[in-house]
């Protein structure tokens, strides 16, 4: 049977935002080293945003190399705290230093799309979400830690806006699936450009 619309993707979120928005798709992940493709794209200074886009780019070509014949959709999201960027903390530790380091500033969600067919890229695209985090105490973080346990460790900036994450945060600008990964509508877009969906 032939496989149509691939998402190159794990991610539950992900899966569920495109189910709910009534795609049928296949959710094949790809295999790639993600860390390595940032370290070899080192030299070329790419900015947090760009380099979501690579991500999202490298995920849909190598689904799209295993899949020729699927339009392949390649996702990523990258957060940034000005040039820094972050990533999964690794234990509480971490997750309670970077959460220190993003109290009280503006970080970026960066989330990008890419889709792929015949091992080409088709189109690609980055959306981004500006989340501005309250001067919480220590105290408060402490208990913030400590009720949220091991799910701070599922999530690169350590929260999930949709539980107690959300008690981190003064002010949101961007679009709720762009926070997700998943930037929907820009991807909706594209589908019916190409003639994937009804317009």
């Amino acid at each position: 049977m032939a496989i149509g619309l691939v998402l190159a993707s794990a991610s539950p979120s992900r899966r569920m935002l495109m189910k709910n928005a009534g795609l049928e798709f296949e959710a094949i992940p790809a295999e790639i080293d993600e860390r390595e493709i940032e370290r070899g794209n080192a030299g070329r200074s790419l900015g947090p945003s760009e380099l979501a886009v690579e991500l999202a780019r490298q995920k849909a070509l190598e689904v799209s190399h295993r899949l020729p014949s699927a339009l392949v959709i390649g996702c990523d999201q990258t957060m940034s705290l000005g040039n820094r960027m972050f990533h999964k903390p690794a234990d509480a530790a971490e997750a309670r230093a970077n959460l220190q380091a993003l109290r009280g500033k503006t970080h970026r969600l960066n989330s990008a799309v890419a889709f792929a067919r015949k091992g080409a890229i088709l189109w690609s695209g980055v959306d981004i979400a500006e989340l501005t985090m309250r001067d919480f105490s220590d105290g408060f973080l402490d208990l913030y830690l400590t009720r949220t346990a091991e799910a701070v460790l599922r999530s690169v900036g350590a929260y999930q806006l949709e539980g107690e994450g959300i008690q981190l945060f003064e002010r949101i600008e961007g679009d709720y699936f762009t926070i997700l990964g998943l930037p929907l509508l820009p991807l909706l877009a594209q589908l019916r450009e190409l003639g994937e969906i009804d317009v």
